[in-house]
Formats: C-alpha cells, structure tokens, sequence
C-alpha cells in the first residue's frame, strides 16, 4: 500500500503486552509512521513486549509508555492488535480496560482500531452495545453477549471504529485505519 504523510502531527496509541499478535501490531505501526503520524506502543511494563507469530514467539518491541503514564487525551486515536495472550492478558488490568474506555468518551469519541482477538478488549470495556464489529470468529459470541453486532466481513467501519478478523486483513484495516484518523473525531 502506497501510504502518503497525511498525519503529520497525529499521535496514535497502540496498546498491547506479550503475545500480541507480530503483524498486527507492526503492519499498523509500519503503515502510520509512514503517514506522518507519531506512534507510541503502551504497555503495562517498560522495556520490550514480545511478540507472537503462527505457533511461536516472535521479535520483541520496545515500549514507550506504562499505562501508568498513559493518557487518553493525549493521542488521537488507538489501536488494539490481536493475538491471543494479549487481549485476554490486558483485559484483566483496569487501567488498560479504563485507558481504552476514555477513547470512547463523549468529549473524545476518537477512533480506535481492533484486529483479530482485540475486540475482547473493547467487550471488556462496555463500548460496543449496538455496534457492527467484525473479529476472529472464536470471540463473535463474546462481542455479541457484550452488545454487538458482528459479522463476518474483511474490515467494517461504525462510527469511528474499525475491525478486522485477522491477518490476511491488513491491507484493508490499515486503510481504513487511516481513513478513519484522518477524519478525526466522531459525532457520538
């Protein structure tokens, strides 16, 4: 994908921890800083989170902010890759469940972006009663007990909110990962 500098001047957050899915986290990464924007990877710890990729651990990636000094407000949008230790990991953590829900906020209603098994972090959050959410299908039940309504679709956009079901769909959610931060901020 041919990305030009249209977020000069964007902050994004990626929230993630260990066994984060590799390519979900780097593909959307990868795709932002060569838009322009500033990308920090938040974290529940310093240093480096390790990745996971097929049936292994994969590279590590540096962290650049704790939750604990983490600020909603301070980024424009959010990204929530997948994998299956990192959402399920970063769910059971208020701060992580609080920092995602301050994306929602009617002062902020920013988008966010989740791919794969993030949506469990936006069901954990409480955010996605009445909205069209795609995801790894294994959590579809999860995402509707929670409100949802899922389907089964390479990328779908509602409202400043974009999902995907797994890898094989990043060209497109990076796309609309764009799309969506260049518009900015949604009416709630």
């Amino acid at each position: 994908m041919n990305v030009q500098p249209v977020l000069t001047g964007k902050k994004i957050a990626i929230l993630a921890t260990d066994g984060f899915e590799f390519s979900e986290l780097t593909s959307p990464r990868n795709t932002l800083i060569a838009a322009g924007a500033t990308v920090h990877i938040i974290s529940q710890q310093d240093g480096n989170i390790r990745g996971w990729s097929g049936k292994d651990w994969a590279d590590t990636v540096a962290v650049d902010k704790t939750l604990q000094h983490a600020k909603a407000t301070d980024y424009d949008a959010l990204v929530l890759p997948g994998g299956l230790i990192n959402p399920d990991t970063l769910r059971q953590d208020e701060r992580a469940v609080h920092f995602i829900q301050a994306f929602f906020s009617d002062s902020a209603n920013k988008p966010v972006a989740a791919i794969c098994h993030g949506p469990w972090l936006l069901a954990e959050a409480g955010v996605l009663k009445g909205r069209k959410v795609t995801s790894y299908n294994s959590i579809k039940t999860d995402l509707k007990n929670a409100g949802a309504i899922w389907v089964d679709e390479q990328v779908v956009v509602d409202n400043g909110l974009v999902t995907s079901r797994t890898p094989d769909d990043l060209e497109a959610f990076n796309k609309k990962l764009l799309e969506e931060i260049r518009e900015g901020r949604h009416a709630a």
